[in-house]
């Protein structure tokens, strides 16, 4: 029920009345908003303020981060798959669509209101609530959304937000510490420590495109969307997913890296929407041991590859000198060209190498919602 939604806000952040004037006036629309430059604050080469004499802690790194982490609170209707077949209402009479609650985080990007979190931490919502940490509500509006990378962006009307920095994710090196920030299970806001175990993970099928920072600090049910820092406070990774097998933190969360969630905001704030480069083409890995690229199996009628001279039979091993291991390493280089731009595509046909310029296209929308581990 939405009942419970408003209590469920109402024990989180102890607002009372303030709770109906935060969600009134606002509905599943995406707001317009300026698309213009949006100030981020980047990463100041400074050397970190040390603890104290004989400790070691986070603290300063958790004290500048968590003002910009923010609490998610999402309500949907949900009906039931049956309520359209007639057999089903006959004998079960009409039913009333149910109010599903759940919750995530999300970080401030900027003091214009703009909050970064995962796609399917607000998918379908029809209403979306966001609590700073010092308890403050305030409604939502969706900016826009990008399901292949499971990345949203929300705009709040309120004051006094702090936004942010963002550090280098690329420089991120296994063994480094990280620091999870989120509201897990509800609870408020909490932070866990942890290494990064991995970097460049794919593969794993949460999203179209992967390239996920692995970390065994916790990340559980309610952490979606929120911040892995680094050790000075910087933004490195939005916490997405984790593997597990009992549905809770079991040392292996992924994060997205603030690289790629950086140009899907940037994308999102200037057009609304995410762009990305297209071949038009079906592929598989190369089947011998050893080899690398990918085998076109198929090219669609009419489509960039086909106007370009691509055959089905060829192995294209490189886009704009970049080497292409497998259809992953295809899908994310042709992604990132811009559509309406010529990329240059190494293709080996019949093992002979051939250099085939192709102006990609534009990326069609996925047919559905990427599932995430909701976390």
């Amino acid at each position: 029920m939405l009942k419970r939604f408003w209590l469920l806000l109402a024990q989180a952040v102890t607002v009372g009345a303030g709770l109906m004037i935060a969600f009134t006036a606002f509905g599943p629309e995406r707001q317009t908003v300026f698309r213009g430059p949006v100030v981020v604050r980047e990463e100041a080469l400074t050397a970190p303020v040390p603890s104290a004499p004989g400790t070691e802690s986070y603290r300063e790194a958790v004290v500048k981060a968590t003002p910009s982490v923010v609490n998610i609170y999402t309500a949907k209707t949900v009906r039931s798959p049956l309520s359209d077949d007639p057999l089903f209402r006959f004998f079960y009479g009409e039913q009333q669509p149910e109010q599903a609650t759940s919750l995530g985080s999300g970080v401030i990007i900027s003091e214009q209101g703009y909050i970064l979190t995962n796609n399917h931490v607000v998918a379908e919502a029809h209403e979306i609530a966001v609590v700073t940490g010092g308890g403050a509500v305030a409604p939502a509006k969706i900016v826009g959304t990008d399901p292949e990378t499971d990345l949203a962006v929300l705009k709040v009307n309120a004051s006094r937000l702090r936004p942010i920095t963002f550090g280098k994710s690329d420089a991120l090196q296994v063994g480094d510490i990280v620091l999870a920030i989120g509201n897990p299970f509800g609870v408020g806001q909490t932070v866990t420590q942890g290494i990064v175990s991995a970097t460049g993970r794919n593969r794993l099928g949460i999203n179209t495109f992967e390239n996920f920072i692995q970390t065994d600090a916790a990340i559980n049910p309610g952490n979606s969307g929120g911040a892995l820092i680094d050790t000075r406070g910087n933004l490195v990774g939005i916490n997405t997913a984790i593997f597990s097998q009992s549905g809770g933190s079991q040392g292996i969360g992924f994060a997205i890296p603030v690289s790629l969630a950086r140009q899907v905001f940037d994308q999102i704030i200037q057009k609304g929407r995410v762009d990305r480069g297209w071949l038009g083409v079906s592929a598989r890995d190369v089947a011998e041991t050893g080899a690398r690229g990918a085998l076109i199996m198929g090219v669609q009628r009419g489509g960039p590859a086909e106007r370009a001279g691509i055959r089905a039979g060829d192995i294209i091993v490189a886009v704009d000198g970049k080497p292409i291991s497998d259809t992953g390493a295809l899908i994310n280089e042709t992604a990132a060209l811009a559509p309406g731009t010529r990329g240059a595509f190494s293709v080996l046909r019949d093992g002979k190498p051939l250099s085939i310029p192709v102006e990609v296209g534009r990326r069609p929308p996925p047919a559905r919602t990427g599932q995430a581990v909701p976390r």
